[in-house]
């Protein structure tokens, strides 16, 4: 019966670690709209994390922008916001991964959709803006995120180095470049260089 009480204590602390570990749900949007254009913040669509770690809406949104908050499971802060037009993709890769599927596994199960034009994806390229920084860099009293480094992606499948004009390989600090060339889910990249 000890035994027994001392594994339910535990359980217990565990369980209450694990959800202190979870930011508010102001927390959570106000690092999460980080990401975004401030045009676009006020209005945006929020996913985050409830008590149980479960992602949930936090907060509605009317403007076309999904901010995504920052997974309490992993190191450091890493958010993203993006245009709805691609919740369809991000949504199915939330679900492979809850399912257990590797990134490769995600991929090609994705791919196969896309394809068979059971997965939507945008017709024209949507953006994807991604805000990391370090564990508790958020000031909440300026409202920053303190050393953030921000990257932009512009998501549209089967694009080409030639019908872009871009570089397949990163060449220059900041130049951006095509990621994933001529698969379903090519992407620009753009990483401005750290000031």
């Amino acid at each position: 019966m000890k035994k027994l009480l001392t594994l339910f204590a535990f359980a217990f602390a565990f369980s209450a670690f694990s959800q202190g570990d979870i930011s508010s749900k102001k927390i959570q949007i106000e690092i999460a709209i980080l990401a975004a254009p401030k045009m676009y913040q006020e209005e945006a669509t929020v996913l985050g994390y409830n008590k149980e770690g479960k992602l949930i809406t936090l907060r509605s949104g009317s403007n076309g922008m999904v901010c995504l908050a920052d997974d309490p499971k992993k190191e450091g802060i890493h958010v993203a916001c993006y245009a709805k037009e691609l919740e369809p993709f991000m949504a199915r890769g939330r679900e492979l991964a809850t399912e257990g599927k590797s990134n490769l596994e995600k991929r090609e199960i994705r791919k196969k959709e896309i394809d068979a034009k059971t997965l939507r994806m945008p017709a024209e390229p949507s953006m994807v803006y991604v805000l990391t920084g370090k564990e508790n860099g958020y000031n909440d009293q300026t409202g920053e995120l303190e050393d953030s480094k921000i990257r932009y992606v512009l998501y549209k499948p089967y694009m080409t180095g030639e019908s872009t004009g871009l570089p397949t390989k990163p060449e220059a600090p900041g130049m951006p470049w095509l990621m994933d060339a001529d698969t379903h889910r090519s992407h620009i990249m753009i990483t401005p260089v750290s000031k």
